[in-house]
């Protein structure tokens, strides 16, 4: 059923955005209360990990202002969690605070709400409406949908190529293909995400940092590395300045691993059958461990893997307008042998930046969990 909605749940949503940067783990959720008047008298949005949710956010709000929210209808972009964790249930809160009615764009995926909240409200006698907003909130948490869900992350595959599909020359030359503008919204695109995925090849040809530089964030994302051999110098940049690195390897190598460790990394032993990192249970591993949105910046060879696997949710591509020729491509998979077989994508949104094209593509029913 598709709603029409409200200015004070657009308005819910557009506070949940300003968690984008901030939330992660826990989901962007935005609060807008309103009171019988219609006079909105309280606003929030989710603070970091272990902070107030966006419903308390909001009720603070209300009381700084010494103004009273009983009766007020609280417009939610996610069902408000029946669980006590680092903070306690915010149905609590806004049943304690005489909240009056409750429009939520969306129930909340965790097992230990999923309803339960809505239950709570309504034994409370506070009316509650689902639904209008659900679509925009699930894409703003599609992370933290399908980390509680299918147990593993969002994996979105960041490319920068050339108009004809060359990421980089065959001598390695990649820098820069796209613009600064380009690089600066793909610097955004990381500091969403809970972390950033690369391969050995990567780290040993650029020694990146693959931190957010270009865009103001107050927290930087994890970084994981796919290393079967154990490669990974341990002066690489990924290394310095207590950056939380995580390293998946099929090697047995324990020296190697300790000298690692005692730069500050994580070592993962999760070998397949063929001696390679297996990427469906780093996966799952990473779902563990809080991942919602796994942003992959890694060469042509692991992303094809990954494709390969059926392991990639969607492409966030950048298309610089020149032709580079001969090169290295955006994902080494196949050959195929029919066209059928290809990976069908569908647009979710194309858009210019400076000289550069930025389009975004789902994989077909990725997203129907």
């Amino acid at each position: 059923m598709k709603f029409a909605l409200k200015p004070d749940l657009d308005k819910a949503l557009g506070l949940a955005t300003q968690a984008l940067f901030v939330s992660n783990p826990n989901p962007r959720v935005g609060c807008v209360l309103v009171a019988p008047n219609g006079h909105v008298i309280g606003q929030g949005f989710t603070q970091r990990a272990g902070g107030p949710h966006a419903e308390v956010m909001a009720l603070r709000d209300v009381a700084d202002k010494g103004l009273d929210a009983r009766g007020a209808t609280a417009y939610v972009t996610l069902e408000p969690c029946s669980h006590h964790g680092r903070t306690g249930p915010c149905c609590d809160a806004l049943i304690q605070a005489g909240i009056a009615k409750v429009v939520a764009s969306i129930a909340d995926p965790n097992p230990l709400v999923a309803g339960h909240g809505f239950d709570r409200l309504r034994a409370a006698g506070v009316e509650v409406v689902v639904g209008p907003g659900a679509e925009e909130s699930r894409d703003l948490n599609i992370g933290f949908f399908s980390r509680m869900i299918r147990g593993t992350p969002w994996v979105r595959l960041k490319v920068a190529s050339s108009l004809d599909g060359t990421t980089a020359l065959n001598n390695g030359a990649s820098q820069w293909i796209t613009s600064r503008a380009a690089r600066a919204d793909g610097h955004a695109w990381r500091a969403r995400a809970c972390a950033i995925l690369t391969g050995i090849g990567t780290v040993l040809d650029d020694n990146p940092r693959l931190d957010v530089r270009e865009v103001p964030t107050p927290r930087q994302p994890h970084v994981v590395v796919v290393d079967s051999q154990l490669q990974l110098p341990t002066d690489a940049n990924l290394l310095m300045d207590g950056r939380d690195c995580l390293v998946y390897t099929a090697s047995a190598n324990e020296a190697k691993k300790a000298a690692l460790q005692a730069r500050g990394a994580t070592v993962i032993h999760l070998p397949n059958a063929n001696g390679k990192v297996d990427l469906s249970a780093m996966l799952r591993d990473l779902g563990t461990r809080g991942i919602n949105e796994l942003h992959v910046e890694a060469g042509h060879k692991l992303n094809g893997s990954l494709v390969r696997e059926g392991l990639v949710d969607e492409l966030l591509l950048y298309l610089a307008p020149r032709l580079l020729g001969t090169g290295r491509g955006i994902a080494d998979f196949g050959p195929l042998t029919a066209l059928a077989d290809g990976l069908a994508l569908e647009f979710k949104s194309v858009d210019t930046l400076g000289a550069d094209l930025r389009i975004v593509a789902r994989v077909q029913g990725r997203d129907s969990f």
